[in-house]
C-alpha cells in the first residue's frame, strides 16, 4: 500500500470513529424527540417545578418545544 492510501485510511477511520461516537449523543435524540418527551413526562409526573427550583431561577421549560416568536 502506498503512503497516501495509509494516511487516507487512518484519517477515514478517525472520522468514522468520531461519527460513531456522536450518533448516540446527538443524532439519535434529535431524531427521536417523541420518545424523550414521553420518558420525561413519566419521570416528572407529580413534581411541582416551583418547589424544587432554586430561588431566583427561571422554571424549567421543554427544550423540545419551539421558541416563542
Amino acid at each position: 500500500m502506498s503512503k497516501n492510501t495509509k494516511i487516507a485510511l487512518v484519517f477515514g477511520g478517525f472520522i468514522t470513529a468520531v461519527a460513531a461516537a456522536f450518533y448516540p449523543i446527538f443524532f439519535y435524540p434529535l431524531t427521536h424527540k417523541d420518545d424523550y418527551r414521553e420518558v420525561q413526562k413519566v419521570n416528572r409526573e407529580g413534581i411541582n417545578q416551583a418547589d424544587v427550583q432554586p430561588a431566583g431561577l427561571k422554571i424549567w421549560s421543554d427544550p423540545f418545544k419551539p421558541a416563542d416568536k
